[in-house]
C-alpha cells in the first residue's frame, strides 16, 4: 500500500504501521530530520503539505492528512476569548480545502485528522476521543484514557509514545510529542481502512495511562 503521510510531524500515526510505502510530508527540516531518523525507508519531503496533495494525490492508495490544528481549537479560542493570552485568529481554512478536495477527487482510502473545534463543523467528521476524523471508512470506536494529558511533561510523553528525542536540540519536544496522534489510533485507523475491522487495541492503548507525576 502506498500512503501519503501529510504534515507527519514526527511520525506518531505512522509508527506501527507494516507493509507500507510511506510519503511523508513535513514542512519543518528539524522535525523532517528527526522523522526520517525514525523511519529511514519512508521518502520524506520537506515542504508545503497542503500543495504536495494537490500535485501528487494520484499517485498513493492511502491519505492521512492532519492540517495544523490550533486555529481551530477550544483552548486557543478559550485562551482568546476568555484570558487575553491570544489574539483571536481567523480559522484555517485549508483543513476544509483538504477535506472537499479529497472527498471530491481521491479514488483511494483517507483519514483527515484535527482536534474538535470550538465550532459546529462545517463537514460532519467521525469522532473518537479529543479528536476528528473525516475518512470513507467507518473507524472502529475506541476509549483511551486520556486524563489530564494536557499536564503531561516531555519525559510523559516520550514514554507513551515510545519516542525518545532525548539527543536532539532547538526544537520545543513538548509541543511535538503532544501533536503526535497516539501510535496505536494510528494503526487502528489503517487497519480499518483496510477492512480489518477484528483486530482490537482497547487493552494495548489503555495498559499506557499517562502518569503525570512523572518528569
Amino acid at each position: 500500500m502506498k500512503v501519503l503521510n501529510l504534515y507527519a510531524g514526527i511520525g506518531g500515526n505512522r509508527k506501527l504501521w507494516e507493509d507500507v510505502e510511506v510519503t511523508a510530508v513535513e514542512l519543518d527540516p528539524k522535525i523532517a530530520a528527526i522523522y526520517q531518523d525514525f523511519f529511514p525507508d519512508d521518502t520524506m519531503i520537506i515542504g508545503d503539505a497542503h500543495q504536495y496533495l494537490l500535485d501528487h494525490y494520484k499517485e498513493f492508495d492511502f491519505i492521512w492528512s492532519s492540517p495544523p490544528c490550533p486555529t481551530h481549537s477550544r483552548l486557543r479560542r478559550s485562551l482568546a476569548v476568555e484570558s487575553g493570552q491570544n489574539e483571536p485568529v481567523f480559522p484555517d481554512m485549508k483543513l476544509y480545502e483538504e477535506i472537499i478536495f479529497i472527498q471530491s477527487h481521491f479514488k483511494g482510502l483517507y483519514c483527515i485528522e484535527n482536534v474538535i473545534s470550538y465550532y459546529d463543523p462545517l463537514i460532519k467528521p467521525q469522532t473518537i476521543n479529543r479528536h476528528y476524523f473525516w475518512a470513507n471508512f467507518i473507524i472502529r470506536d475506541v476509549r483511551m484514557h486520556t486524563n489530564n494529558i494536557q499536564y503531561g511533561g516531555v519525559g510523559n510523553w516520550q514514554e507513551r509514545l515510545g519516542f525518545d528525542l532525548s539527543s536532539y536540540t532547538g526544537i520545543d519536544k513538548r509541543k511535538i510529542l503532544r501533536n503526535c496522534v497516539i501510535p496505536e489510533l494510528g494503526s487502528l485507523i489503517l487497519d480499518c481502512a483496510r477492512g480489518n475491522t477484528q483486530k482490537t487495541l482497547v487493552e494495548s492503548i489503555n495498559s499506557k495511562r499517562l502518569r503525570i507525576n512523572d518528569p
